[in-house]
């Protein structure tokens, strides 16, 4: 009786989604359309050693503003192998214009960091019991990284379900979501503004100065800056020049 109470009740309960949010642009408006479409939202982000680090207490800002009911920082040190400029004494590329930006596999890639997020992400969220995960991975505005295509997505999705107890017994059927993977930068700025979110709480930069203000002349401060100008809107942080 007690066991068919219990069930009941979780079936009357919102759905769980795990939504890896690392306090960017992007991961803010992911985490509000979780919200949107009727998810409790258990936030995850990732100290894996990244220079920019103040991405970290964006991500915390972002998921307090979007009523997240849990938000955990899982500590893992990908600097430990460099390759990357985001996690090793590597100059960030500044100043390039799309072409440049998209001529090649970027310097700020950093080797398989997709795959292991996505892999803590499933990990919680087969201990919470939720079938959904929520990316903010971009294949328009993505700069040439392999790890935000449409075919990473559905791979990792079919791991997901060969990899667990949960998908090989069958208790969760898990889902990859990747809803802004299709957008242009200044599409997804727009949902998120119709949504509520505050970008003025994120964090894109990936060369901040010291105080947290970002170069304006990264990449990422780049595709941002262009998609606030495309979708006719102020960007509403401070920027270095």
């Amino acid at each position: 009786m007690e066991a068919s109470w219990l069930q009941r009740a979780r079936r009357s309960m919102p759905p769980r989604a795990v939504v890896l949010l690392s306090g960017g642009l992007d991961s803010a408006t992911t985490c509000a359309m979780a919200r949107r479409d009727g998810f409790d939202v258990f936030a995850l982000s990732v100290d894996y050693g990244q220079r920019h680090r103040f991405e970290l207490d964006a991500a915390a800002r972002v998921a307090k503003a979007l009523g997240a009911v849990e938000h955990r920082v899982v500590a893992i040190d990908l600097s430990t192998f460099g390759g990357s400029a985001l996690t090793a004494e590597i100059d960030v590329p500044k100043d390039r214009d799309e072409g440049a930006m998209n001529a090649s596999i970027p310097v700020t890639y950093v080797p398989a960091r997709n795959t292991v997020l996505l892999s803590l992400a499933l990990g919680y969220a087969e201990v919470i019991g939720a079938a959904d995960l929520f990316v903010g991975v971009n294949a328009v505005d993505y700069s040439g990284y392999p790890d935000c295509r449409p075919e990473y997505i559905a791979a990792f999705e079919q791991l997901a379900n060969l990899a667990t107890k949960a998908g090989v017994e069958g208790t969760l059927r898990f889902r990859v979501r990747a809803p802004l993977i299709e957008l242009t930068k200044a599409d997804i700025i727009r949902r998120g503004v119709e949504l509520g979110v505050d970008y003025g709480l994120t964090h894109t930069c990936y060369d901040p100065s010291p105080d947290g203000t970002s170069c304006g002349r990264c990449d990422a401060c780049l595709l941002r800056l262009k998609g606030f100008a495309e979708a006719g809107l102020v960007d509403p942080l401070k920027y270095q020049s």
